[in-house]
């Protein structure tokens, strides 16, 4: 009787939790932007819901805006949009080498991107952008945005 009332709660607990975990960390997750580069897109304090799905597979195609870990300090992530793939000749003369992406901010005079240190290893890449969803008046999809790769 006691392990009825105790135990079948703790592994519905249990069991919601792991799931939600998994979710969370392999397909899906939000995130909370800060700082000024990709003005007027987005802005300090957007919630974003990302996907993980299209960095594990290196599906990248210019235009989607990602989440990535900085190349400077993998301790912080930077939400940037991609310029280039590997492969294209970029204004600069650089062309992106295989395996790395040219992130970019929308506002060009206060970014710190791939203008100041290259190329970034597309395994930096944690997610993809999919819709703005707070603030509430301005929700909006992103993956649409996108051009073709």
């Amino acid at each position: 009787m006691l392990r009825r009332f105790l135990l079948r709660p703790l592994f519905i607990v249990i069991k919601y939790g792991c799931t939600a975990h998994c979710f969370f960390e392999f397909i899906s997750d939000f995130v909370i932007c800060s700082g000024v580069s990709m003005e007027p897109t987005l802005t300090s304090g957007d919630v974003l819901l990302t996907e993980h799905i299209s960095p594990a597979l290196r599906d990248f195609r210019r235009g989607d805006i990602i989440v990535s870990r900085s190349p400077l300090n993998p301790s912080h992530y930077v939400c940037k949009r991609i310029q280039g793939i590997p492969g294209d000749k970029m204004q600069n003369g650089t062309v992106i080498p295989a395996g790395h992406l040219w992130l970019a901010g929308d506002n060009k005079e206060n970014s710190m991107d791939s203008n100041d240190y290259g190329p970034v290893p597309q395994g930096l890449a944690v997610s993809r952008a999919v819709c703005k969803v707070w603030p509430i008046q301005s929700t909006r999809m992103l993956v649409g945005r996108r051009t073709p790769g």
